[in-house]
């Protein structure tokens, strides 16, 4: 997906699309990152824990564990 700089204060955001558990397609936004790298990580990271794959990091799988 898709990563965007907002020129009126230099962040970055994320717009993630994504399936849900029950079918449903859902959208998700995320703002305010410092750099464009840090918004791809974290949305790298989102699709991995929506995709029911177990090719995670540990601290990803934690994380979502308790949530």
């Amino acid at each position: 997906m898709p990563v965007f700089k907002n020129e009126d204060n230099g962040t970055w955001y994320v717009m993630a699309r994504y399936v849900n558990w029950k079918g449903e397609r859902k959208q998700k936004c995320k703002r305010g990152f410092a750099t464009k790298k840090e918004a791809q990580e974290w949305e790298r990271m989102f699709q991995l824990q929506n995709s029911s794959d177990l090719d995670m990091s540990f601290e990803a799988f934690t994380e979502l564990y308790t949530q």
